[in-house]
């Protein structure tokens, strides 16, 4: 339970500063900051897209979440979702070994730097951010780790927090936390603490980027779609789906993307009902392929596009093709109804309706946020909005995820279509670019 205390003296050699990468990040590829790789930002130029100011993208963020811990006159906002941390931070570790594995939490106060606490010895994970003021240890207290002194470490994790908040905001014992194990917030509650609800928190504050944050998104989806075309390329009857995943996979770590969410893509058959994740099954010509990325790609920000295509050289049948224009109608008709401003319900309202026969396999969504992963809104189909819609409105600046998927019980074939998009001023417009199938359409 020792703590490893490095204070807001942290420094980095300055003459690394000397030759910067064009995301304003040391041109230093021995550091221990991951990042984008040669061939990405060499993509990013040819196609024009301008890469993000990453000190600059930082402090918008670290704001964003203070703005929200004043807004709910809290104390500060405790951390453990390791994507909550990654937008706070920027600061990386084990991503999807630290989301099942709680050994790493970050306090964010209401003004100033941030507490990291990390797993042991990887204090130099975080060396080259100066927005993290403190370094601790200390934050581990489920049973794998802690055993039968879990209580114990939760405690002393809790009587940190106390003194943290103290220091912070003297007086006020609100504290938001996105999510912790059972014991440290019973260990919180048990000093007086008064634990909000921190998603509210991140949720919100995470909604709404800028255009420095929108060009770094715009960047990872790029990657994502050269990704595509080369899942495109290798497509072909005869291969098995895991083998066409794994070049979605490979083309994202090669141009230093980070990793994929799901693994949603099915073929054949397999197309209805959706939520099928690739296996073994060889495609064959005339099948349908269809393919959600829900993939983390460089900065950690998210592309998910969704499309589906024809396996093999020949044309669609009718009913594939009606699959399809059913769903791109719908894309594209939501897509063309967002405005700031309107209500989640409106939408639900006004939206374009599927076909009765489609409406029982309908997905969950008409359209989601989306930044570093799925995020805050949801906006229900008709059908579902009783049990599990809410209130709010699109706002400038929420980047969200349009989609549909079209396939009639005891069918065949679905057809998932998916479109990522700002809203802005003037509507949604799209971010992502990858084309639709002209002979589908035709």
């Amino acid at each position: 339970m020792n703590q490893l205390i490095v204070g807001s003296n942290r420094k980095i050699d300055p003459t690394r500063r000397l030759h910067l990468k064009p995301d304003n990040t040391p041109d230093d590829n021995d550091r221990v900051e991951i990042g984008p790789t040669a061939l990405a930002f060499e993509e990013w130029k040819q196609l024009g897209l301008t890469a993000p100011d990453m000190p600059a993208l930082r402090a918008y963020r670290l704001e964003r979440l203070q703005q929200q811990i004043r807004i709910h006159d809290c104390a500060g906002l405790l951390l453990f979702d390791p994507l909550n941390i990654r937008y706070a931070t920027d600061a990386t570790n084990m991503q999807l070994w630290t989301s099942h594995n709680m050994a790493r939490a970050c306090f964010v106060p209401p003004e100033g730097k941030m507490i990291l606490w990390d797993f042991h010895n990887c204090e130099h994970l975080s060396a080259h951010l100066p927005l993290v003021g403190e370094l601790r240890g200390g934050a581990s207290f489920f049973y794998f780790e802690t055993g039968d002194r879990t209580a114990e470490a939760a405690k002393a994790f809790a009587d940190q927090m106390l003194d943290i908040m103290h220091h912070y905001a003297p007086g006020n014992k609100r504290l938001a936390v996105d999510k912790m194990e059972n014991l440290g917030y019973a260990a919180l509650v048990g000093l007086g603490v008064e634990v909000l609800e921190g998603q509210v928190l991140t949720e919100h504050g995470r909604s709404i980027k800028n255009e420095n944050e929108l060009n770094a998104m715009r960047c990872a989806i790029a990657t994502c779609e050269l990704a595509v075309e080369e899942m495109r390329d290798e497509m072909r009857a005869g291969i098995s789906e895991n083998e066409l995943w794994a070049t979605l996979h490979a083309g994202n770590i090669k141009r230093g993307g980070e990793w994929i969410e799901t693994r949603i893509l099915s073929s054949g058959p397999r197309t209805n009902p959706w939520f099928q994740e690739c296996g073994p099954r060889i495609m064959q010509d005339g099948d349908l392929m269809a393919f959600d990325t829900d993939l983390v790609g460089t900065y950690g920000y998210c592309c998910d596009i969704s499309r589906t295509w024809l396996v093999g050289d020949g044309s669609p049948s009718d009913a594939q093709k009606h699959l399809y224009q059913v769903a791109y109608d719908h894309v594209m008709t939501n897509i063309g109804l967002i405005e700031p401003g309107m209500r989640f319900a409106d939408m639900t309202r006004i939206a374009h309706r599927l076909p009765e026969e489609y409406r029982a396999l309908r997905y969950g969504v008409l359209a989601h946020g989306v930044g570093l992963c799925d995020e805050y809104p949801s906006v229900r189909y008709p059908e579902d909005v009783e049990h599990h819609g809410y209130g709010g409105c699109f706002e400038v600046g929420m980047t969200l995820c349009v989609e549909a998927y079209v396939g009639a019980v005891g069918g065949r074939d679905g057809v998932k279509l998916e479109e990522q998009v700002v809203v802005t001023d003037q509507g949604a417009i799209p971010l992502s670019t990858y084309r639709y199938e002209d002979a589908f359409l035709s």
